[in-house]
């Protein structure tokens, strides 16, 4: 069949005599727009490279993608989302390949990923069958060592795999048990490492469900976000009902972005004592001095803990139309 022409948001033509990148795979495809990031401008139109997508890669994509409106593709070359995955889990073993909508719970993540468009995606895997999933759906995958004790071990392990050479300078951690994830909440959680002196980045969506103010499962962050107040310093992170007086309470969503020196120093430092109070990781950050600001979005999305809480991310996705 004939290659196509990726269609852009302003449907500018390329100059006939740019440089052709022939791209035979969805992770080419990405991974070869991101390359070539600085070419492109704001309004995500290709200043002067065109790209010609076979079929199968196209149909794969569903003719949809493209960049994302006033998307600074050259701020976000040097982003990688990394997807931590293992099998190992008490309360719902094997819970990456458990089907979701017709494919493993970490496929839809990833492909989520990819629709937010941020930067290359590769799941962090500390088990092959899950590296063999991924990879047959026509994801990048790396393995890690399977005894890390926290995601963010082991996507630091991944990003030094994969990016010796330190060309990385953020890092999205996407918990790969987030089928339900909007690609508007990864690209939200990037918006608050544009100010450099901002170390970790994360979100958090108004509780609007009563029984969840003083549900311990749901972590509440304290920040002075509100309607006009998108973006805020964290405070502090908490299972108790927090703060206390009238007001919206902010149920934390557990997707952070780091700055790359940010990831090296959490990872090197030990366990922190309310870290271990709470059982919250984000607080060993906090109590090392770290900044973390979190950036309102309107929904939590629906994370799986329990096969109670995977038939509703079935029902969810029934509807669901992010991807098609």
């Amino acid at each position: 069949a004939s290659p196509k022409i990726l269609s852009t948001i302003t449907n500018r033509a390329v100059a006939k005599k740019a440089p052709i990148h022939l791209l035979s795979s969805t992770d080419d495809m990405v991974n070869t727009i991101f390359k070539i990031g600085s070419l492109v401008d704001v309004s995500g139109f290709l200043q002067n490279r065109a790209i010609l997508i076979t079929s199968q890669t196209f149909q794969d994509y569903n003719g949809q993608w493209r960049p994302p409106k006033e998307f600074d593709m050259e701020t976000v070359s040097r982003t990688i989302v990394l997807i931590p995955s293992r099998l190992a889990s008490t309360r719902f073993p094997r819970k990456p390949l458990a089907e979701v909508s017709g494919e493993a719970m970490i496929v839809q993540v990833w492909r989520r990923a990819v629709a937010s468009g941020v930067g290359t995606v590769v799941v962090a895997c500390g088990d092959e069958e899950i590296a063999q999933v991924v990879q047959a759906a026509g994801g990048r995958a790396v393995m890690t060592h399977p005894g890390h004790p926290s995601g963010s071990d082991r996507i630091y392990e991944a990003l030094e795999i994969l990016d010796p050479e330190r060309t990385v300078e953020r890092i999205v951690n996407l918990q790969g048990d987030l089928p339900t994830i909007e690609p508007v909440a990864i690209r939200k959680v990037l918006e608050p490492l544009s100010d450099r002196k901002v170390d970790i980045a994360t979100l958090a969506a108004e509780i609007t469900d009563p029984d969840e103010r003083n549900d311990p499962n749901v972590v509440k962050v304290v920040a002075a976000l509100g309607e006009d107040i998108d973006v805020a310093q964290a405070l502090y992170f908490t299972r108790a009902t927090a703060p206390a007086g009238d007001g919206p309470l902010w149920h934390h969503i557990g997707l952070y972005a780091y700055q790359r020196a940010a990831l090296e120093t959490f990872v090197a430092l030990p366990p922190s004592k309310l870290e271990q109070r709470e059982r919250l990781e984000q607080l060993r950050a906090l109590e090392a001095g770290l900044r973390i600001d979190v950036a309102r979005v309107e929904m939590a999305p629906l994370g799986v803990d329990t096969p109670a809480d995977l038939d509703r991310a079935r029902q969810f996705l029934k509807s669901d139309d992010t991807l098609r």
